[in-house]
């Protein structure tokens, strides 16, 4: 019923192209479409300021790790720990950065105050933290997407069921069947539905890409953890 509804209203929009058009459907909508509308309005550029948002921080924090890893690995062989830890801090936005100088602080602080063995757990526990704190910041507004994607074509949905009931009391008022008394309602039901999955794919997609390319930062992270820490343990070996 509802799939030949939709048929002929579409058939109807087509044929009244001249008069039909979103400013016309918009004037004729009800109060909960257009509070559905808008809502998706709102979720859709919520959704964009999300994406461009992460789209610039992971281009930064790209571009600062390529620059950041090849100075300091300079000032590391050399044995310039504060040299490093101030490449770092030049390069806030780079996610190797963060750790390393984290890691190199944590190292630096805990050779005056603990033992040997105490050392490099210390640094390991402070690249740990660092690491968790780093993803967590790379996946702000991550879950958004994510439930923006799920929930959009449900608000869409209900927009459609109240369009359906407009035409259905369209019917019951002018107590005719034609086409004419249930366009209005129908037409309801076709502009939420479609800004319901034009809200929604969107936000799938960038969520599916932001995650991936978290997933590769979190790699990244790691593995810079791990060669810190191997660092650590053969300075700590040359000093004996």
């Amino acid at each position: 019923m509802v799939a030949t509804l939709y048929v002929h209203a579409a058939l109807f929009l087509q044929s009244q192209a001249t008069s039909w058009d979103l400013r016309s459907m918009w004037s004729s909508m009800s109060t909960l479409p257009r509070i559905v509308v808008a809502i998706l309005f709102i979720l859709s550029i919520y959704s964009f300021g999300v994406m461009i948002d992460r789209a610039l921080m992971y281009s930064a924090a790209r571009k600062q790790s390529r620059v950041f890893v090849q100075q300091v690995a300079g000032a590391l062989k050399e044995g310039k720990l504060d040299e490093a830890i101030a490449i770092a801090e030049r390069n806030k936005k780079s996610h190797i950065a963060k750790v390393v100088a984290t890691g190199l602080s944590e190292f630096q602080s805990a050779s005056q105050q603990v033992t040997d063995s105490d050392v490099i757990e210390a640094a390991k526990r402070g690249l740990e933290r660092s690491v968790a704190i780093v993803h967590a910041e790379m996946k702000r507004g991550l879950s958004a997407l994510a439930t923006i994607g799920s929930t959009a074509p449900f608000v869409g949905l209900f927009g459609t069921v109240v369009g359906i009931l407009n035409a259905f009391k369209g019917i019951e008022t002018s107590k005719a069947t034609g086409l004419s008394a249930v366009a209005g309602g129908i037409a309801e039901a076709l502009v939420t539905t479609a800004l319901g999955l034009l809200v929604a794919v969107p936000a799938v997609w960038a969520y599916n890409y932001f995650t991936n390319k978290v997933e590769a930062f979190d790699v990244e992270m790691d593995n810079s953890s791990m060669e810190l820490i191997n660092y650590f343990i053969l300075r700590r070996g040359a000093k004996k």
